[in-house]
């Protein structure tokens, strides 16, 4: 026998049953985030339809923080799309009357929770001047 043989492989993959688990915790995750954004945008004054299309939510986020669309394409940018989602969290949950701590760790962090209480409890939105 050669060395080669010998040595087994360190991992042979992931199974067929926790990769359908990984496949149905990622939908239900993109279904829900999609049914939070729908209601937020909807009480921003964007149609809600557009929470489903993958990119296109990101950059109505960026409106909705009061910000030109095309500051988005920051979304595309490594270490810039992580600051510019926490300027939109908290840009976002100042228009929906919130505080800095709700918008990092409700907006940013645990976005569709924090976007279920913004959608479909009683906050207003109140459109941020432009920066």
């Amino acid at each position: 026998m050669t060395f080669i043989q010998d040595i087994e492989p360190i991992s042979q993959g992931v199974s067929a049953g926790a990769m359908f688990g990984y496949i149905v915790v990622g939908l239900i995750y993109w279904v829900v985030t999609i049914i939070a954004f729908w209601k937020t945008f909807t009480k921003a004054g964007y149609p809600g339809w557009l929470a489903i299309i993958p990119i296109v939510n990101l950059f109505v986020l960026v409106k909705i923080a009061g910000y030109s669309a095309w500051l988005g394409i920051l979304w595309f940018i490594p270490i810039a799309n992580i600051v510019l989602g926490i300027i939109v969290a908290l840009r976002n949950g100042r228009a929906f009357g919130h505080g800095g701590v709700f918008s990092f760790f409700l907006l940013f962090l645990l976005n569709p929770i924090g976007y279920f209480i913004t959608g479909y409890s009683n906050d207003t939105y109140t459109r941020p001047t432009s920066a």
